[in-house]
């Protein structure tokens, strides 16, 4: 079998380089493309090639197999998908920055053999991926665990914000954090949460599209995290994601103002009740007021109470049902509909929980807009029942906030204040309506 070095030699023999276009003409088929760099994982033999559709194709070469070159790429590549640009700075004056991999598409490669997915392992594999980083920043770092992110919980977010806490106060600049999509939300919250008096960017990002992909969004999502994890003055845990279907560039989401709004489209991150920080394209254009980066050293507290539950009221939900889901728990987050509301039969659940020392937190299914449960009977009844009003909180960020001040506070009534207490920008005085609301 031959090995990825005699392939290379092969094709160096043939004057051919990545970033080229190329013809194979291998068992009775004829395959044209640009050809990509061999990652390690890759099976030995295996080309891979980018189709004129977009998409890629690992090709296996035999020893009959015709290899042609068809046009010298002006550029060349470099262990990834990208074409090589000339740094506008010296590679020492550049910010460094950490990398802390979770898993997720963005950091996948493709088995062309297998069709099996891989992840990056350290900060060269993602260099690898998009080259264009190295122009950006420093990247050092590796993959702390490769799971999915509906996977992902307390623990690991203990293990994440740690990691950012020891790396920030080792002097980079900022921390990029590759995560799973679907669960980005909960881990940007939490670690907005845990982590204070940061003097660094923490960028969580990700992809929906995977890299074999010709609309793969994460090429432009990396490049656009590596520029704010180095070059932004924001001190904040930021989402940065693709900002429209196009690749003209990324929104800068608040951690604790972001939700995952569509199941795949390249841009389905919004800032709900907040405009985003900034947008990013070859610079950062600020949009809205942040906090701005600190000086010292920053602190980490992980202490979360793990029994508290997230519940969405619907119509002829029962009073039993939701005391049996909610028995033995700490907390509870009601996502109410509208103004903050629920039936009369759930009323009296929450008030039973409540006298029982169980908080309980009133946020909206609407996303878009706040609690209010002035305005009908139904959220009165709510009040007097001794509910918490969320404000303008996500159900998720309340649901995550709810367990770190569990963690860190005694007694119904100190709860409540800390609950309708901005502690890292979750809670709004005035709200942007965001998607034209």
């Amino acid at each position: 079998m031959a090995s990825p070095q005699d392939t290379d030699r092969r094709l160096e023999a043939l004057g051919i380089s990545p970033g080229d276009e190329v013809k194979v003409e291998t068992e009775g088929r004829t395959f044209g493309g640009i050809l990509l760099p061999h990652h390690d994982f890759s099976e030995p033999g295996i080309v891979t090639i980018k189709l004129p559709s977009g998409y890629n194709i690992g090709v296996k070469l035999h020893a009959s197999s015709r290899v042609a070159l068809v046009r010298k790429s002006p550029h060349g590549m470099k262990g990834g998908q990208g074409t090589r640009h000339k740094a506008r700075r010296g590679a020492g004056s550049l910010e460094k920055v950490a990398f802390a991999g979770t898993g997720g598409t963005i950091a996948s490669f493709v088995d062309y053999r297998t069709g099996g997915v891989f992840p990056a392992m350290d900060a060269a594999g993602i260099v690898s991926l998009v080259p264009e980083i190295s122009d950006i920043c420093r990247l050092e770092g590796k993959t702390l665990f490769s799971v999915f992110s509906e996977n992902i919980g307390s623990e690991e977010w203990s293990v994440l914000a740690g990691e950012v806490a020891d790396r920030l106060n080792e002097g980079y600049s900022g921390v990029l954090i590759s995560h799973g999509t679907d669960t980005m939300s909960y881990t940007a919250a939490a670690l907005s949460f845990m982590l204070s008096n940061l003097t660094g960017t923490v960028v969580l990002v990700g992809a929906q599209r995977s890299p074999d992909r010709p609309s793969f969004d994460g090429y432009v999502n990396l490049i656009s995290a590596a520029r704010v994890a180095s070059q932004s003055d924001i001190g904040e845990v930021t989402v940065v994601m693709h900002a429209s279907s196009s690749d003209r560039g990324c929104h800068v989401h608040r951690g604790t103002k972001v939700r995952k709004m569509h199941s795949s489209r390249r841009d389905a991150f919004r800032s709900i009740n907040s405009d985003p920080i900034a947008f990013v394209d070859d610079e950062i254009h600020y949009l809205s007021e942040y906090r701005r980066r600190s000086s010292g050293k920053v602190s980490v507290d992980t202490r979360m109470e793990d029994d508290v539950a997230l519940i969405q009221f619907y119509p002829d939900m029962k009073h039993e049902d939701f005391l049996a889901w909610t028995r033995g728990k700490k907390g509870v987050v009601l996502a109410g509909t509208g103004l903050g509301h629920a039936s009369t039969g759930i009323v009296d659940a929450v008030r039973r929980r409540v006298d029982g020392g169980v908080p309980v937190v009133v946020t909206t299914q609407c996303l878009n807009g706040s609690v209010d449960m002035n305005v009908y009977a139904t959220g009165r009844d709510l009040i007097r029942g001794g509910a918490i009003s969320g404000g303008d909180m996500l159900p998720e960020t309340a649901y995550v906030k709810l367990r770190h001040v569990l963690a860190h506070s005694s007694g119904m009534e100190e709860v409540r204040r800390a609950m309708q207490k901005n502690l890292a920008g979750e809670l709004n005085d005035r709200r942007r309506g965001g998607d034209g609301f």
